[in-house]
């Protein structure tokens, strides 16, 4: 029916608005029809899934259950097994601890039996001991008893000793250690003189190898220089000129400079004197400069006198870093080197102190090469050695510890002070490198034509020598031979023997180094002598 209305409203049968009515109830109705039957077509579809589910369940549930069956024996075997096996293992485990505490039970009886036996032998022993024991007892009381009879035996026999020595038992012991002490001391005074003279033969040789070598390597030259300079005039007139007006130039110039002008009888020369040598040297550039330039008044001296002294303290400088340089030296503080240069115009003993310094720090590293010890050490200790001589006429102390303290001043080395220090024996020396100055500086100073001496010191220090030795108990006569570089010493044999002979050498020595000032070494030779004088009748 519904598919008629359809056919005829499509074909423009039906066109009145009942037949549209129609039409669309029919087509209502057959939507309704198709959703009822299309849902019960689902319905019927999803029944029969729904069954197949169940029966996919169903059978799952049955092969899970079947499992769990198969699952449940599988553990029961193997938990059975597990359990067979720990057993075993037990079992096994117990019967090794059986096995073991079989064996060490039967060890403790036989260490039970080994104790038994050792404890029987303590016993034994033990009886032995006490058996000793009583035995020694009665041998010490023996003894003890023997002893009593020798002491009283030996009271007997030094009381008996002592009647006929008519000596107690203390004097004699001290008459015994005295004779011992006395033998121990002449034969270690015997040893110790075999000893010093091998030990002094070897260093001799040694040493005077090495001073050879170090004196042929060090050839310098050398001029005395003295206290006064002497300035020469081209003609007499010139003098009264330098005088002036009523001495108002020589004035002016002896203000400027601080030296002495001493113009006498002398023709064609003017000394100055002065012991300042820097300033000696300065009023000498200053009266050669007015001399030339013939202007001689009071201005025209000082501005001269200043302009000398600026190109002297150059001069100084260089002739400083010159002394340095010629060492090898370096990093020497300016203030020393300044030092340094002044010592070019300071003379001790006639020798100019500069080129001692410098020769001593040749022959000082010279020596220091030989011996493998620090070269620049020992010649910067004896480039600086004398370096207190620069100002020692400006400031209180001796040059030693002026020198001293200028080096701890400038940050020198402590080494390098000690050099300073010891050159002249006034401390102990800490390095070999201070040892080696000390040598250098008496070798440069008393080499021949190095020094020289007023008579009267000389002669003074000659009676000194000899009053020092004579001074010594046992002396007979004392000489000083050799321009005081040695003192023969003769001594009365029934006095002094061969032993203390060498005591008193050394005494004398020591002696001599405490109380007089030297340059070089001074031998100390000790002679006895015995004479057995008989007559012919």
């Amino acid at each position: 029916m519904y598919s008629n209305f359809s056919s005829l409203f499509l074909a423009g049968v039906v066109t009145t608005p009942i037949a549209i009515v129609i039409a669309v109830a029919a087509v209502v109705i057959g939507a309704v029809l198709g959703v009822f039957i299309g849902g019960k077509l689902i319905q019927i579809k999803r029944d029969k899934q729904i069954g197949s589910v169940e029966k996919i369940v169903a059978k799952m549930k049955e092969d899970a259950e079947k499992e769990c069956k198969q699952l449940k024996k599988d553990a029961i075997y193997e938990a059975k097994e597990q359990d067979q096996k720990l057993r075993e293992k037990f079992e096994s485990e117990s019967r090794e601890k059986r096995q073991e505490l079989q064996k060490m039970e039967q060890r403790l009886v036989q260490k039970d039996e080994v104790l038994n036996k050792k404890d029987a032998n303590l016993l034994k022993k033990n009886e032995e001991v006490e058996e000793q024991k009583r035995h020694l007892d009665a041998k010490l009381t023996e003894i003890k008893g023997l002893q009593e009879k020798v002491e009283k035996q030996h009271e007997l026999m030094v009381a008996e000793l002592e009647k006929i020595a008519q000596l107690s038992k203390d004097e004699a012991k001290a008459q015994i250690i005295e004779a011992v002490q006395e033998e121990a001391r002449r034969d270690c005074a015997v040893t110790v003189r075999r000893i010093e003279e091998e030990a002094k033969e070897e260093a001799d040789k040694k040493a005077k190898d090495i001073i050879s070598l170090a004196i042929q390597r060090c050839c310098t030259d050398h001029a005395s220089e003295i206290s006064v300079s002497v300035v020469p005039l081209p003609n007499d007139d010139m003098k009264a000129r330098i005088i002036g007006r009523e001495g108002r130039n020589i004035r002016a110039l002896e203000n400027a400079t601080g030296i002495e002008l001493v113009i006498d009888d002398t023709p064609e020369v003017v000394i100055l004197s002065g012991f300042d040598p820097v300033r000696r040297e300065v009023a000498r550039l200053s009266l050669e400069k007015l001399i030339a330039d013939g202007r001689i008044h009071p201005a025209r001296i000082e501005e001269t006198v200043e302009k000398t002294a600026k190109e002297l303290d150059q001069k100084i400088k260089e002739a400083g870093e010159a002394a340095m340089f010629d060492c090898g030296l370096f990093g020497i503080h300016p203030e020393l080197i300044k030092l340094l240069g002044r010592l070019r115009y300071r003379t001790s003993y006639g020798q100019n102190v500069l080129q001692h310094s410098i020769e001593v720090a040749y022959l000082a590293g010279l020596m220091a090469q030989e011996l493998g010890v620090d070269v620049n050490l020992a010649k910067r200790g004896g480039l600086l050695h004398d370096i207190g001589k620069a100002v020692d006429h400006e400031v209180e102390g001796t040059h030693i510890q002026i020198g001293t303290d200028l080096a701890k001043k400038y940050r020198e080395n402590k080494n390098v002070v000690n050099c300073i220090q010891a050159h002249h024996g006034d401390v102990e020396p800490r390095t070999i490198e201070a040892v080696l100055v000390s040598a250098a500086d008496a070798i440069s100073g008393a080499r021949p034509g190095a020094r020289r001496e007023t008579s009267t010191n000389y002669i003074k220090r000659l009676e000194a020598l000899e009053n020092i030795a004579s001074g010594f108990s046992g002396v007979d006569k004392s000489f000083a031979i050799q321009a005081g570089r040695e003192i023969r010493v003769i001594v009365k044999p029934e006095q002094i023997d061969d032993a203390k002979a060498m005591f008193l050498a050394k005494d004398i020595a020591k002696k001599i180094e405490s109380e007089l000032e030297y340059p070089g070494q001074i031998k100390v030779n000790v002679i006895r002598e015995s004479r057995a004088i008989e007559y012919a009748k």
